[in-house]
């Protein structure tokens, strides 16, 4: 799978300092409070397991997972939830938690329906932003981090379903996802 890596991005070492540093600043802004970290499948699963790690205060996890790829290398656009969370979130602290954000519509989309369901709160962490490929204003609290808008694998992030067990975050060699 290496072979299909045009270059390393962040390597395994920094996406665990930076989580930790993110787990902190999130324990911090939480001490003593309610917390819901709602991992946004498949992408975030790697990036939520380990900030979950991270996270020195108690707190639960749900999941939803959401549709907007499909088998391509950019969003139709079009967002569908495939799974819902398992129960209400009315009065809680509400952390999303995502892979990357490139146009912004799927997470636009979901921060509208959570809002709906009156949180006490709703905030988001991401493991990576593009910001050049932003179409819709979201407020994200925390990033991991800015990268330019190329192809990127690894450390959950897919191609096809492949090369998420990546343990850095990797630009896919174009002729992979061209072919």
């Amino acid at each position: 799978m290496d072979d299909a890596i045009e270059r390393v991005l962040v390597d395994e070492q920094t996406l665990q300092q930076r989580v930790c540093e993110l787990g902190q600043r999130i324990s911090d802004a939480y001490r003593g409070q309610d917390l819901l970290l709602v991992s946004v499948l498949k992408g975030s699963i790697v990036f939520m397991a380990d900030l979950i790690r991270a996270i020195d205060i108690p707190h639960e996890i749900d999941f939803m997972a959401t549709s907007s790829y499909g088998a391509g290398t950019q969003s139709s656009g079009v967002v569908r939830i495939l799974k819902d969370l398992n129960h209400p979130i009315e009065g809680r602290n509400i952390l999303i938690v995502e892979d990357i954000i490139d146009s912004g519509n799927t997470l636009d989309y979901l921060v509208r329906i959570l809002r709906e369901r009156r949180p006490a709160s709703l905030r988001i962490v991401t493991l990576l932003d593009k910001p050049d490929r932003r179409e819709v204003d979201i407020h994200v609290d925390w990033i991991g981090f800015s990268i330019p808008n190329d192809f990127v694998v690894g450390y959950g992030l897919d191609y096809n379903e492949v090369f998420r067990n990546l343990p850095y975050i990797g630009i896919l060699k174009p002729d992979i996802y061209r072919s």
